[in-house]
């Protein structure tokens, strides 16, 4: 298929809005007594099973989608993305968060260049230093032990490491290695958000990570800034080189802002901010609470592994043993997702087939929504072209059973919204009570179960009249059905299974991308707002300092403005400065 040409002007596109009629003939409670169907859409990589049966989607229309895969290229695409091609193409710049977790003997270029090495340096480095800060080696400006991290940063900079560490939060493994510390987020410029990522904090036992590329992030900075406000007024301004350190390539801006430029560390344009928490983006903080620590030791005797500072004697070890340490297993995790993208066929593929399913629920059955996790937001092709069909969806989803007394309502009975279900087999906390009927995982795990098939199979009136419903009632009671969704299930949730999971929904973002011939990989969406923004924030200081009238904006704006403007008069005009109460 030529770079110009769109993918709803290929043939197994075409044939795929044909079949779309055939598919609305079906229902699932019916596809899904077919046996041999729905074994065939179970797969299973490295202890996780994807059961994709209760799609609206038979055996020919998975081979429609592997023939739309082949005219879409996506073995190329695939190949040219681990290959270093610059296939960020608004951007001229490769795509290589895949780097961010290989092992250190790979190889993986980028105008090249063989970047791993340049990946372990930067791992190396945090390795050294998250141990220099969790042995106590380093202290902060009164001699303290910095045991609290407060990591600033906005997006990519934050949901992705804010994501595992709510993971690993009650992992058994991961709690033993953050006992005693704490690690908080701060994203939101908002004020209320710098309190409450800093209420109970002590200043002298602080560090503040600071995350920004560029180090102009507008929210950021002026977060960072505030941090720094807070650690020079309590301990002086020379204790910020003690208390914050940064993420970033802008050594000049670093020093600038008063951190010492040998705690910064680097990450690269080939790592776009989505896909960063394998970066310094994510294992800095991460590894500041949990540890980044690799033992490894030889030969039958007597072996002391030493495991966020808990030694543990061992007898009869093999003859060689590695023990990882929390991050490394997260990104090992990652990993091999990493290569099971690459190397399996489609139809084992778990990127892959989730990528294909999305496509197939938005771009031709018309959902628009799928409740699970990223967004493909476009509106153009790679090379600009409006296109002609939707793309991206409007991700949402909610842990546990909470989502049924939230969505649920909608998801059953409203709208047609597919849903990806992820359980996990071995809980991190289990919990049992004598006398009940089952556990609290079991008790979770029968939801996990149940939800698909009632969005699959739905109850009929028939049913409902059999049950001896009141007839006033039927319609209300009534579930369509022919709801699809699909299970994935995870032996555990550690940080090797949580690196899997990133990485298959990372991968299955780019499969989308890569058929619907879009950019997954730039982000100008955001810049309008941000633009736009800037001009408010030269009216306020404009109207607060020097008392100018609102010029340039529209009534509706204008008016939201003066409002604004009148109702905090009482600021002002030059305050002095003003830090959280809390």
């Amino acid at each position: 298929m030529a770079s110009s040409t769109l993918i709803c002007d290929t043939e197994p596109w075409k044939d795929l809005k044909n079949h779309v009629q055939e598919i609305k003939k079906t229902h699932l409670r019916d596809l899904m007594s077919d046996t041999d169907r729905c074994q065939s859409m179970m797969v299973e990589f490295d202890g996780i099973l994807l059961d994709y049966s209760r799609q609206n989607a038979t055996l020919k229309t998975m081979d429609k989608l592997y023939q739309l895969a082949e005219a879409a290229q996506l073995n190329n695409k695939i190949n040219r993305m681990y290959n270093g091609e610059k296939i960020n193409s608004t951007e001229n710049r490769s795509v290589l968060h895949v780097a961010l977790r290989a092992p250190r003997d790979a190889a993986i270029n980028s105008d090249g260049k063989n970047v791993v090495p340049e990946v372990w340096k930067v791992l190396d480095k945090i390795k050294e230093f998250s141990e220099t800060i969790r042995s106590g080696s380093w202290v902060g400006a009164t001699g303290k032990v910095l045991k609290d991290v407060v990591a600033v940063g906005i997006g990519g900079s934050f949901l992705g490491p804010l994501f595992v560490h709510t993971a690993l939060q009650t992992d058994l493994e991961a709690i033993e290695c953050a006992r005693g510390r704490q690690l908080r987020f701060l994203a939101n410029v908002d004020p209320i958000d710098v309190a409450k990522s800093i209420t109970g904090l002590n200043p002298e036992t602080t560090l503040v990570v600071v995350v920004s590329k560029t180090f102009t992030t507008a929210e950021t900075m002026l977060n960072a800034r505030t941090l720094r406000e807070w650690i020079s007024t309590a301990l002086g301004p020379s204790a910020v080189a003690k208390h914050m350190v940064a993420v970033s390539t802008n050594l000049t801006l670093v020093e600038k802002f008063g951190i010492d430029p040998n705690n910064a560390f680097a990450f690269w344009d080939w790592v776009g901010g989505r896909y960063s928490v394998c970066s310094a983006v994510g294992v800095l903080p991460l590894s500041l609470q949990y540890g980044f620590s690799v033992v490894e030791k030889y030969g039958n005797f007597l072996l002391f592994l030493f495991t966020c500072y808990h030694f543990q004697l061992l007898r009869s070890v093999p003859e060689f043993i590695v023990r990882h340490g929390i991050i490394l297993k997260f990104l090992k995790g990652a990993w091999s997702i990493d290569q099971h993208f690459i190397s399996a066929p489609y139809e084992k593929n778990i990127p892959v087939l989730l990528g294909l399913l999305s496509i197939w629920n938005v771009s031709f059955l018309g959902h628009p929504a799928r409740v699970s996790m990223e967004s493909n937001g476009k509106g153009v092709s790679i090379d600009g072209v409006p296109l002609p069909f939707e793309a991206g969806e409007i991700d949402f989803g909610e842990p546990g059973t909470n989502g049924q007394h939230s969505f649920y309502q909608l998801i059953h009975q409203g709208r047609v919204i597919p849903c990806d279900f992820i359980g996990v087999v071995k809980s991190q906390q289990p919990v049992y009570l004598k006398g009940e009927v089952v556990s609290n995982h079991d008790e979770l795990m029968s939801n996990f179960f149940a939800q698909p098939d009632a969005l699959a199979v739905g109850k009929t009136p028939e049913q409902l009249q059999k049950e001896n419903v009141a007839p006033h009632l039927i319609p209300h009671k009534t579930f369509s059905g022919n709801r699809p969704s699909l299970s994935l299930l995870l032996p555990s949730l550690n940080a090797y299974n949580i690196g899997q999971l990133l990485a298959i929904y990372e991968h299955r973002i780019a499969v989308e991308g890569f058929i619907w011939g879009i950019n997954s990989f730039d982000q100008w969406g955001v810049e309008l707002g941000k633009s736009l923004a800037t001009q408010v924030r030269k009216q306020l200081h404009a109207s607060r300092m020097k008392r100018e009238p609102i010029e340039g904006f529209n009534f509706s704006t204008t008016t939201l403005l003066t409002r604004y403007l009148e109702a905090s008069s009482d600021i002002p005009s030059d305050p002095s400065t003003l830090l959280p109460r809390i």
